[in-house]
């Protein structure tokens, strides 16, 4: 089983070792723009496999993508001082545009997974121009809030006293500060959260929740002031998204992907309940919301949205702007 990564900064290279720790694939090959820092992390992380899993971790170039049943993409340009989230959007959709026909050359058959933010814009561009070389959108797909969800069930089961594997709940919608924590679906084992809260006379008021959604929404922020970057736990859910899609696990997970509509949000690209498989999304699960949640959810959808719009508009303004520049004299 053999994994691509593409992008070999914090976020790619701890992917690459979070997939040998856990044993995930017998192939990674990591490639960057900087040759030499793609194979010192791949050097670096091979070192890793005598007391890990026995995992081929090298270093090449997009032709090494062949054979990749899922290649990571985590390549992206950062904001620069005083440049607008427009301009940053334009910059990385100009990465995009370049990279994802190199790996499809060479992969066609892989799933894509997007994980440079953000991430729901840019797995909507990606679904884009892989279409352009047959690719299903299904087969496209963005970490989401995928961390968000496991920081969500980690705050609530470390509160409740349980283990998070046994909290059943949903971070929606945007990953960042629009998202929606599904808070009445949230299920603890078999039962409803108010429930499990009854028998165990546990209070968990309004205040409370606030507090973990604040916690949660602004996690990434808190890391950030802390240590200048969060790679750890993306690295972890990568991990484990691979594992899913190379084990063919049909795990429900909330990953995104390009939907034809939410919440009266028509071609947007938000998290929801997936079931993904060997060949990506397999299904989608429109959640069980409250009014509240779902005017919330319709809320993030439309941030997304228009984001897509702002950067189809520009696109639009420089094309006509470049015919106009071309038009000969008369």
């Amino acid at each position: 089983m053999k994994v691509g990564i593409v992008g070999s900064g914090f976020v790619g290279a701890t992917a690459a070792y979070a997939m040998v720790v856990q044993g995930v694939a017998r192939e990674i090959v990591l490639i960057d723009l900087n040759t030499a820092r793609a194979k010192a992390e791949a050097d670096d992380i091979a070192h890793a496999t005598p007391f890990t899993h026995a995992t081929h971790v090298y270093a090449g170039d997009y032709a090494d993508l062949a054979g990749s049943q899922v290649v990571v993409i985590c390549a992206g340009v950062n904001q620069k001082p005083g440049e607008t989230r427009l301009q940053l959007l334009e910059r990385n959709a100009a990465v995009f545009r370049s990279i994802i026909p190199r790996i499809l050359t060479h992969a066609p058959n892989a799933v894509l997974l997007v994980t440079t933010n953000p991430v729901d814009v840019m797995t909507h561009l990606a679904a884009r121009y892989a279409a352009a070389h047959g690719v299903p959108s299904s087969r496209v797909i963005g970490s989401g809030t995928v961390l968000d969800t496991g920081r969500f069930q980690a705050m609530l089961g470390r509160y409740l006293d349980v283990d998070p594997h046994h909290i059943h709940g949903y971070v929606l919608g945007e990953h960042g500060d629009s998202e929606v924590i599904a808070w009445s679906s949230v299920r603890v084992g078999s039962l409803a959260l108010d429930d499990f809260n009854r028998k165990r006379g546990i209070v968990l008021d309004t205040a409370i929740r606030d507090e973990i959604t604040h916690r949660v929404r602004d996690a990434a922020y808190s890391i950030i002031e802390g240590k200048g970057a969060t790679y750890y736990g993306i690295g972890a859910a990568l991990a484990e998204i691979v594992d899913v899609i190379l084990d063919n696990r049909r795990s429900i997970m909330t990953v995104c992907t390009p939907v034809p509509e939410v919440v009266g949000v028509a071609d947007v690209t938000v998290s929801l309940p997936h079931l993904v498989g060997g060949s990506g999304v397999m299904a989608t699960f429109p959640p069980m919301l409250n009014d509240t949640e779902r005017e919330l959810l319709h809320r993030s959808a439309m941030i997304i949205r228009e984001a897509i719009a702002e950067l189809d508009q520009a696109a639009s303004d420089r094309q006509a702007e470049a015919g106009k520049d071309s038009t000969p004299a008369t």
